[in-house]
């Protein structure tokens, strides 16, 4: 149903706009810092949930979006685009925000029970818990919900099909390669949490990098042709 080249190009986009650390990838590594691995790779599979979300609810109005006017299409992609940019600069602008709060709950499990000084396990949480709070970030974040509503639908050839179904299937790609960058943040961060701990700052160099990467890619969006 969709061109072989079109779901590599998608898929090579949304790998780029999902590895970039933003509200999701925060919560995560937050969760993976405080209680340990088994919370942190739960919050992953609840913010693909509502990514899928995101994909449904844009798979019920794309095909009369599809239908729409070239100019319809064109004011939403610079929509699209503008708030990449602007959610870029806002990254690169309070890129330390919230890292606080993410090494006091590392510093709540600091010191083992045999006074090692290592980080040890929080008290865990319920996975349902886990899942429900990871749920809601996934399906409130602005950068997700741009992506799936401005730019997938350009991937999206109604002469191959229906147009709802192709957005499902890219909705589905999206969701299983945010699972694979996701885990990677949350294996990562579940070994190295004395490193994240002692200097935050590192984190925040990312999410600079990140910011700049999402501008970049607001600005090309914006400069883009109609891609089906």
């Amino acid at each position: 149903m969709i061109d072989p080249s079109t779901l590599l190009a998608f898929s090579a986009l949304a790998f780029v706009v999902i590895a970039i650390p933003g509200p999701s990838v925060l919560f995560i590594v937050g969760r993976a810092l405080q209680h340990g691995r088994r919370e942190a790779f739960l919050s992953v599979l609840g913010n693909a949930g509502g990514e899928v979300v995101h994909a449904a609810l844009v798979a019920v109005g794309v095909g009369a979006v599809l239908a729409a006017s070239a100019t319809a299409f064109t004011v939403l992609k610079f929509v699209g685009g503008a708030y990449l940019i602007y959610l870029g600069v806002q990254a690169i602008r309070h890129r330390g925000d919230g890292l606080e709060a993410v090494r006091d709950a590392a510093d709540a499990g600091s010191v083992g029970a045999d006074g090692s000084g290592t980080l040890a396990v929080a008290a865990r949480v319920s996975a349902g818990r886990v899942l429900t709070e990871s749920f809601v970030v996934g399906v409130t974040n602005p950068k997700t919900l741009v992506f799936v509503a401005a730019v997938l639908p350009q991937f999206v050839d109604p002469a191959r099909g229906a147009a709802w179904a192709q957005v499902l299937i890219l909705g589905a790609v999206f969701a299983v390669i945010a699972v694979i960058s996701d885990g990677a943040y949350a294996l990562t961060a579940s070994y190295a949490r004395q490193w994240f701990v002692r200097s935050p700052r590192r984190i925040a160099q990312v999410r600079a990098a990140g910011g700049v990467m999402m501008a970049g890619l607001g600005v090309a969006l914006m400069a883009s042709r109609r891609l089906a």
